[in-house]
């Protein structure tokens, strides 16, 4: 039987090994996303169990949120990294949405519920076994829309906001659950992670989970950002901008993140309550149009 020379193959075997490192490269990332939502719920129980004797700045908290913080940044490179090496698989696309579900959708409902609710004071309208169940209530809330958020977006092909916007810029239909779960991190580290005591605080803040899990399952429209390539060349306008962006997060880097997570979760908002606006203002218009006509 002929056979194909040996050198033929061997210069065949290095391309397989590199195409087979690129596909791994992807799924290192979501590893990674995963392994900090782990770490995220682990440190949330250490912080509640640190927080039982006594309340103030808690490094187990705080540990939780900044590992949510690095995997909404790992989560935004895994799919850049896979589209820039053509390794995009539907393994790694049901992978990705399985760690999304445990970091962004599980980690921070714990967090949250453990920081903003579990050792507020019960001095409010409601008892203490009220306000924990009104907690476990929306902490769970936030979790089933993030669940559902993720399940429609591993359906859709192609969807459309209700309030679509530019044809040359992609969106996102509704919240994304790592801009939720951004949210949650920025707010808790941003207090230095001391969990609330105030029962008002804490009616707020699970305000605020409910708020996130409306926007997640909504249809209004978010940025999607994948319009900006890692490989185009960029103006010296640009690395001005970024270059003064490091600059800000390494001095301020709390209220810097916050603002970041709280600009991003509020743009949904506000560009939907402007096309409620201008849809009114123009029928206002075509009715007094008709009664002056």
């Amino acid at each position: 039987m002929w056979k194909l020379p040996k050198r033929w193959t061997r210069r065949r075997e290095p391309d397989l090994r590199r195409r087979r490192a690129a596909y791994a490269l992807p799924t290192l990332f979501t590893a990674g996303n995963l392994f900090l939502g782990f770490l995220a719920i682990v440190k949330s129980l250490q912080g509640a169990l640190a927080a039982s004797t006594g309340l103030g700045p808690n490094a187990h908290l705080e540990v939780a949120a900044k590992a949510i913080g690095v995997a909404v940044l790992l989560d935004g490179l895994d799919g850049r990294i896979a589209r820039l090496t053509h390794t995009v698989s539907e393994f790694g696309r049901e992978l990705d949405s399985l760690a999304d579900l445990v970091t962004f959708g599980l980690a921070p409902a714990i967090l949250a519920l453990v920081w903003g609710v579990q050792f507020a004071a019960p001095n409010g309208p409601l008892p203490a076994e009220h306000l924990m169940a009104a907690g476990y209530f929306v902490a769970f809330l936030y979790l089933l829309c993030g669940a559902a958020r993720l399940a429609r977006f591993n359906i859709q092909v192609n969807p459309v906001p209700k309030n679509p916007g530019r044809p040359d810029r992609k969106y996102f239909v509704g919240l994304p659950i790592p801009g939720a779960a951004a949210l949650v991190a920025a707010v808790v580290y941003a207090c230095d992670a001391a969990p609330l005591a105030n029962w008002l605080w804490a009616t707020l803040w699970m305000g605020l989970l409910a708020v996130l899990g409306f926007l997640m399952v909504s249809t209004w429209r978010y940025r999607s950002f994948k319009e900006f390539g890692l490989l185009r060349p960029r103006s010296p306008l640009t690395v001005v901008v970024f270059g003064s962006l490091i600059y800000i997060l390494w001095f301020y880097t709390q209220p810097v993140l916050l603002g970041l997570a709280a600009a991003y979760v509020g743009s949904g908002v506000t560009v939907r309550a402007g096309g409620l606006l201008r849809r009114w203002w123009r029928s206002a218009a075509r009715n007094a149009e008709r009664e002056l006509g």
